[in-house]
């Protein structure tokens, strides 16, 4: 520590190694406790240490990082933990930007994003809840800029066309076209009148070699008033964002070791972006869209909206209270199912069908559902990092078992027998449309859920319609499930690296480029066979083996399909992940 104070004002290229490696592990401890794998926390590291010059060996498991950095002289190991694991797809989202803005500042090229300005500023406005509006205002700032750069390049190359006087174009034509006589052998006397006529072509020629003359050096001083006009800083509420505009690429500005911690800080220290009140309605508007994807009713699905609701609601309320998470999984799930049960009770008051929807409790434990670790554990299998891979899968399945065991003991509690929805019988071209609709507002919910801002929300929610549609078409047409969930998968890391690539080119303005992992896990999480693994643990309670290993190798197989989808996609479109460097 004393090392990191004696170096806080200094550049952190000037800075020791203690000072580089606090900056370097703590990007990677917010990027593991913002929930992504093991292999972009690694990621991210090495691009904050590769303009540091120090070379990084890092262990990452699910909340611990041990990291060995070098700058060639010296050493050091640091460790950190963290106390748990969760989802914030927020701050993986701005630590992209951070990374381009520290990389930048200190003259290398940024990784993320093509237009560095908008890094920049949302790095100068970390203070504003909504990120995703400020990076909106910068993007549509540079647009405006641009548009008005281009008009005034347009309007300057008409002006020097325009610069063209009549006059001296008359007069040198006139002088190319008078004959010439200089070749005559005759002399021939003049008279006074030829004398003055000659004397006065004389001078026009004289007057066009001059005009010719000033015009070429008035266009010379408009060429370099335009170069300097096209790097100068703009000017207004947003000039501050832009003061490396016109700077040399071999003259970065630097950034001090106080200035990476504190925006580190502002990142670290944001509140979530939603209220656990809107939270627990996007948590039951997601878990009963699910319930429609699974078949179910209007019934199940009213169900299935309170009980998911209260039960987040209630989730939120106690991870602020820093209850461990295993079981707050347990009180959750049971509270849910509860009222769940108890609000189809009440419906069969007025309607005596409702007590029959004994399966609408399962869609309300859905929204406990550990995607982003499930899909992450996978990718870094992928990678070859099993440690972190194993351990994220061992995790996924301590909250599935906890999840599906109190939904057991509620079921048992108040007799419930699920059997599964009853088909609905609509035409095929209204389900089509309908399942359209509910995996728009299912995958908009899981995104609320994890804390994305609501444009992230929009773009995954559409990548979700699009891949759960058609996943589920195709199975209504014969194709097994597992297949269907890696085509899925697979559509929807295409469709996401398509959206990301679009971005970078230009195609899309700049503040939507997102990372991969913030569109994909949210679209697919609505894949996850929840109905499957409920029923596999609802069968072992009570000891039907065969049934129960039935349903748990379906689940299974689903399961291990959805990783490997998108981990197809990257090795298609990313070099990084198509061969082993």
């Amino acid at each position: 520590m004393e090392d990191i104070e004696r170096d806080w004002d200094k550049p952190i290229t000037e800075a020791g190694i203690a000072a580089k490696a606090s900056v370097i592990v703590r990007v990677g401890m917010l990027d593991l406790g913002a929930g992504t794998g093991s292999f972009r926390v690694r990621e991210m590291m090495h691009r904050i240490a590769y303009p540091l010059g120090v070379h990084v060996r890092a262990d990452v498991n699910l909340t611990d990082i041990e990291a060995a950095c070098t700058d060639g002289h010296d050493r050091i190991t640091e460790v950190v933990d963290l106390p748990t694991t969760g989802v914030n797809t927020e701050r993986i989202w701005l630590l992209e930007h951070f990374a381009d803005w520290f990389n930048v500042n200190l003259g290398t090229g940024s990784m993320y994003h093509s237009r560095t300005e908008v890094s920049e500023g949302l790095m100068q406005h970390l203070d504003q809840r909504d990120a995703s509006q400020v990076s909106a205002d910068l993007s549509k700032q540079l647009r405006k800029e641009s548009k008005e750069r281009k008009a005034e390049l347009e309007a300057q190359e008409q002006a020097a066309e325009a610069d063209d006087d009549p006059v001296l174009d008359a007069l040198e034509q006139a002088e190319l076209s008078r004959p010439d006589t200089g070749d005559s052998q005759t002399a021939t006397p003049l008279d006074i009148h030829d004398v003055n006529r000659a004397e006065r072509g004389a001078q026009a020629a004289q007057e066009v070699t001059t005009r010719r003359g000033h015009c070429e050096e008035a266009r010379g001083r408009r060429r370099i008033r335009r170069l300097e006009r096209t790097q100068r800083p703009p000017k207004g509420e947003y000039a501050n964002h832009f003061d490396h505009v016109g700077q040399s690429p071999d003259r970065p500005r630097g950034v001090t070791v106080r200035q990476a911690h504190e925006r580190l800080d502002m990142i670290e220290r944001r509140k979530p972006l939603y209220s656990p009140a809107f939270a627990g309605l996007a948590s039951a508007c997601a878990c009963a869209s699910f319930v429609f994807l699974l078949g179910g009713g209007p019934y199940d699905m009213i169900g299935a909206f309170v009980g998911a609701g209260l039960g987040h609601w209630l989730r939120r309320r106690m991870f602020a209270h820093h209850l461990n998470q295993f079981f707050v999984t347990f009180v959750c799930v049971s509270v849910a199912a509860l009222a769940c049960t108890g609000m189809l009770r009440l419906i069969g008051l007025f309607d005596p069908v409702a007590l029959q929807h004994d399966t609408a409790y399962i869609g309300a434990m859905l929204f406990v559902i550990p995607g982003f670790p499930m899909i992450t554990g996978g990718l870094d299998m992928a990678k070859i990092d099993f440690p972190s891979g194993i351990q994220r899968v061992a995790y996924v399945l301590c909250i599935v078992l906890i999840a599906t065991l109190a939904g057991w003991m509620v079921a048992s509690i108040v007799h419930l027998n699920p059997q599964g929805f009853e088909p609905l019988g609509l035409d095929p071209v209204v389900n089509c449309l309908l399942r359209m609709v509910f995996a728009f507002i299912g995958v908009w919910g899981f995104s609320v859920m994890f804390n994305s801002p609501q444009r992230m929300c929009l773009v995954a929610a559409v990548i979700g319609m699009i891949t759960d549609t058609l996943r589920l078409e195709i199975v209504d047409m014969g194709v097994p499930a597992e297949a269907g969930a890696f085509l899925g998968a697979l559509l929807a890391g295409l469709l996401a690296s398509a959206w990301r690539s679009s971005v970078r080119r230009g195609l899309l303005p700049p503040h939507l480029g997102y990372p991969r992992i913030c569109m994909t896990v949210p679209s697919i999480v609505i894949m996850v066979p929840g109905m499957y693994m409920y029923r596999a643990m609802f069968y072992l309670g009570a000891f039907d083996t065969l049934h129960a290993l039935d349903w748990a190798f379906r689940a299974f197989m689903v399961i291990i399909c959805l990783p490997i989808g998108l981990v197809m996609a990257r090795v298609l479109t990313d070099k990084s992940w198509r061969y082993d460097v």
